[in-house]
């Protein structure tokens, strides 16, 4: 998961970093850090990863068109 990624999945829930963060259980200022680039611990990607796919985010792997994010179909 890339910082491009977050920033996608963000917006594509229309969160905002704070938003993330509540979901996530860390801290704004650790969101900031990440999507600026920055190093973090696996356990804090990871709870961010499974706050994104609680709520219907997809990551979607390099396959010669860049990573991605995309929004699960709902099963109703």
């Amino acid at each position: 998961m890339s910082a491009e990624q977050i920033r996608m999945a963000r917006a594509a829930l229309k969160w905002g970093v704070r938003d993330l963060a509540a979901n996530a259980q860390v801290t704004a200022a650790t969101i900031t850090r990440i999507e600026n680039g920055k190093s973090a611990h696996s356990a804090t990607l990871l709870a961010i990863r499974a706050a994104f796919e609680a709520s219907g985010i997809e990551f979607i792997p390099e396959n010669g068109g860049g990573p991605g994010v995309r929004l699960a179909k709902r099963s109703d």
